[in-house]
C-alpha cells in the first residue's frame, strides 16, 4: 500500500514551506520550469516515456504507480518531463498525414487538417476536459477541504494525455487500415459499421477507464467510480448506433474533409 502522503526534504520542521521553497512549488514556477525543458531535448527522458505509452494499452495502473513515485520524490503529481507530451505529437502528426493520404487529400488540405487535429482536438479539446475535471474533482469529489491537498491542473492535463493516446492509436492509427481496405469500416454496410463502431467502443472505453485510473490513483479523493458512469451510456449508443445503422467512422471522414474544405 502506497503512503497518502509523504514527508518533502523541502518542508521545515513545524511542515511548513520557507519562502524561496514556496515560490518553487507554486504552479507558476512549475509550468515555467516544464515549458523551458520542452525545447532541451537532451533532458527528456524519451525511453521512460515510450515506457509509460506501452503500458498505457498493457497495464496502465503501474503508469499511475509511477505518478506517486513522483509526488514522493518531487513533492508533485503532475510531469515535470515533457517527452511524453513531444512523442504524443509526434503520434498525433504522423497519424494525422496517414489520414489525409487515405482520405485522398492534398499537401495543402493536409496541413490544415494537421493544423486543426494538433491545435483544437488535442490541445483545445484537452485544455476544456483537463479545466472540467480539475474544477469538478476539487470541488466535489474530495474527501474533506485541504489546502495541503488538491488536483493539480497539470495532473488533470497528463491524465487526459494518458487517456488520449490509446484512443489515438486506435482511431488514428489502427482504423486507417480498415477504412477502405479489408472490411471499408466507411462503407455503409453491416460488418463495415460493426467493425468501426466495435473501434470507437473500444477507443473511447479506454478514454474513460485511464480516466477514472488517474484520479482514482489520488488517496484524497472519494466517490472516483462515478467516473465510470459513462460506460453506460457508451454501451447504449454502441447498440444504438448497430441497430439504426450509424456508422461513425464515415462521419468521421466527412467530417475532416469538411474541415479542409
Amino acid at each position: 500500500m502506497l503512503p497518502t502522503s509523504s514527508y518533502s526534504p523541502l518542508s521545515q520542521d513545524n511542515g511548513s514551506l520557507n519562502s524561496r521553497d514556496a515560490a518553487r512549488h507554486t504552479a507558476g514556477a512549475k509550468r515555467y520550469k516544464y515549458l523551458r525543458r520542452l525545447f532541451r531535448f537532451r533532458q527528456m527522458d524519451f525511453e521512460f516515456a515510450a515506457w509509460q505509452m506501452l503500458y498505457l494499452f498493457t497495464s496502465p495502473q503501474r503508469v499511475y504507480r509511477n505518478f506517486h513515485y513522483r509526488k514522493q520524490t518531487k513533492d508533485q503529481w503532475a510531469r515535470d518531463d515533457p517527452a511524453f507530451l513531444v512523442l504524443l505529437s509526434i503520434w498525433l502528426c504522423v497519424s494525422t498525414v496517414g489520414f489525409g493520404f487515405v482520405l485522398d487529400m492534398g499537401i495543402l488540405e493536409t496541413l490544415k487538417l494537421l493544423l486543426w487535429v494538433v491545435f483544437i482536438d488535442c490541445i483545445g479539446v484537452g485544455l476544456l476536459i483537463s479545466t472540467l475535471m480539475w474544477v469538478v474533482t476539487n470541488k466535489y469529489l474530495m474527501k474533506q477541504p485541504c489546502k495541503d491537498y488538491d488536483v493539480e491542473w497539470g495532473y488533470a492535463f497528463d491524465v487526459h494525455l494518458n487517456a488520449f493516446y490509446p484512443l489515438l492509436v486506435i482511431l488514428h492509427f489502427l482504423q486507417l487500415f480498415f477504412i477502405n481496405h479489408i472490411v471499408a469500416i466507411s462503407a455503409d454496410w453491416f460488418v463495415g459499421y460493426f467493425v468501426g463502431n466495435t473501434l470507437w467502443l473500444i477507443a473511447i472505453g479506454y478514454y474513460v477507464y485511464i480516466t477514472f485510473l488517474g484520479y482514482n490513483a489520488l488517496p484524497f479523493l472519494k466517490n472516483t467510480v462515478v467516473l465510470l458512469y459513462p460506460f453506460a451510456l457508451l454501451a447504449l449508443l454502441y447498440v444504438l448506433s448497430l441497430c439504426l445503422g450509424w456508422n461513425f467512422t464515415s462521419g468521421l471522414c466527412w467530417f475532416y474533409k469538411y474541415r479542409v474544405q
